[in-house]
C-alpha cells in the first residue's frame, strides 16, 4: 500500500474531463430539446449528470467518515474505503425526507426548460467539488448542490423558496458546526475524565477497535445524508416532466443513488483525507471515536428530526477541531482550520455562480 502521502496524490482525475464534455452534451442536447421537445432524452441526461454528482460526492467526502479511523491506525485504507461504501448503500435507504426538502428548494419551470436549470445547477456543484477537491478542501458537496440549484434558479428567473433555503440549508450550515465543536469537546473531555485513572496505551488500543464501529456509524449518516440529497434532484426533474408528483422517492431513484455514492466512495478521496487525518491536528484513537460519535449523532438528528440537509464535511471537520482543543487551543492548525472554512463560505457563491453561466450558455444555445 502506497504511502498516505502519494495516495493524495492520486485520485480520479479522469473526471475533469467530464466538465468540458458535460457542458458540451447538456448544451447540444439543450438546444436539440428545446427545438424539438425531446424532452424523454433531456431527462435521461439528467439523470445521468446527477448520478456523475452522487460519484463525485462519494469520492469528495469519502474521508469525512474514515479519515479519523486511517489517520489513527484503527483501518486499514482499503478496509476503510470498503467499510464506507458498504455503509454509504445502507444509510442512502432509510430515508428520503431530506430528500423531499432538497427537491423543494426551487420552482423550475414545466419541460425543458425546467431540466436546463436543474443540470445547470448539478454541473455548478460537479465543477466545485472537483475543483476542492484537487485542492484538498474538504467542502460541503451538500452546499455546493443547494448553491448551484438556487444559482441557476435565480438565472432563469425560477421561483426560490427562500424559507426552505433558510432554514433548512443556511440555518443548519451555521448551527451544525458550531453544535459538532462544543459538542465533541465536551465528550472529549468526558472521555479524559473517565478513563483519567486507565492505562494509557490499553485505553488507545480499546478505542482503536471502538473507532470501527463509530466510523461505520458515521459512513451510515453520510449515506443518509448524502444520497438523498441527489435523490432530491432526480425527483424534481421526474416533477417537472410530469413523471412525479414529488410525494414519494422511485425504488429506482433510490437505489441508482445509493449505487452512485458507494462506488464514488470506494473510489477514495485521499487528498482530502489527509487533510481532514492529519493537517487539522494530530489524532489518537479517542479523539478520532469522539470526533465521530458525535458527527453521527448530528447527522442522524438533522436527517430525522429537521429534515435537514447538512453538511457531513462541516460537521465532522468541526468535531475534530472540538476535540483538538480540549488538549489546548494551539493543537489546532488554525492556518489550515482557515482555509477550509474559506472554502465553506465560498461553497454556495461559487457553485451558484457557476451555474448560472452554464444555465446561460445553455439556454442561449437553444435559442
Amino acid at each position: 500500500m502506497p504511502p498516505l502521502a502519494e495516495q493524495a496524490r492520486r485520485g480520479p482525475g479522469r473526471f475533469w474531463l467530464l466538465l468540458p464534455v458535460g457542458v458540451l452534451l447538456v448544451m447540444a442536447l439543450g438546444a436539440i430539446g428545446l427545438r424539438s421537445e425531446a424532452q424523454v432524452a433531456v431527462l435521461v441526461l439528467v439523470v445521468a449528470v446527477a448520478l456523475v454528482f452522487d460519484y463525485t460526492n462519494g469520492f469528495h467526502d469519502a474521508a469525512n467518515a474514515i479519515a479519523t479511523s486511517v489517520s489513527t491506525r484503527a483501518l486499514r485504507p482499503k478496509v476503510a474505503l470498503v467499510m464506507a461504501a458498504v455503509m454509504n448503500m445502507v444509510g442512502a435507504l432509510l430515508g428520503v425526507e431530506v430528500a423531499k426538502t432538497v427537491s423543494d428548494v426551487i420552482t423550475p419551470p414545466h419541460g425543458i426548460h425546467g431540466l436546463t436549470v436543474v443540470v445547470a445547477g448539478v454541473l455548478g456543484a460537479i465543477t466545485w467539488n472537483l475543483i476542492t477537491w484537487y485542492f484538498g478542501l474538504p467542502s460541503s458537496s451538500s452546499h455546493a448542490l443547494i448553491g448551484g440549484v438556487v444559482g441557476a434558479g435565480l438565472a432563469s428567473a425560477s421561483s426560490v423558496h427562500w424559507s426552505t433555503v433558510v432554514d433548512k440549508v443556511v440555518v443548519p450550515m451555521v448551527v451544525s458546526p458550531v453544535v459538532g465543536f462544543f459538542a465533541a469537546y465536551l465528550v472529549m473531555v468526558a472521555i479524559l475524565w473517565i478513563f483519567r485513572r486507565s492505562n494509557p496505551s490499553r485505553v488507545v488500543r480499546r478505542f482503536r477497535i471502538a473507532q470501527t464501529v463509530s466510523a461505520s456509524s458515521m459512513a451510515l449518516g453520510h449515506g443518509l445524508q448524502d444520497a438523498q440529497k441527489t435523490m432530491g434532484i432526480i425527483v424534481l426533474a421526474l416533477v417537472i416532466t410530469g413523471h412525479s408528483d414529488g410525494n414519494s422517492v422511485p425504488l429506482w431513484v433510490i437505489f441508482s443513488c445509493a449505487g452512485a455514492l458507494s462506488l464514488g466512495t470506494y473510489a477514495g478521496g485521499w487528498r482530502i483525507m489527509r487533510t481532514l487525518g492529519r493537517k487539522v491536528i494530530e489524532l489518537d484513537p479517542p479523539k478520532a471515536f469522539a470526533a465521530e460519535a458525535t458527527s453521527s449523532l448530528i447527522l442522524y438528528s438533522a436527517a430525522y428530526i429537521w429534515h435537514a440537509p447538512i453538511s457531513t464535511t462541516h460537521t465532522v471537520t468541526a468535531s475534530i477541531m472540538g476535540v483538538g482543543s480540549t488538549k489546548r487551543l494551539s493543537a489546532v492548525r488554525w492556518g489550515v482550520a482557515g482555509n477550509i472554512v474559506t472554502a465553506w463560505v465560498l461553497t454556495m457563491p461559487a457553485a451558484a455562480l457557476v451555474a448560472a453561466v452554464v444555465y446561460w450558455a445553455v439556454h442561449l444555445s437553444g435559442a
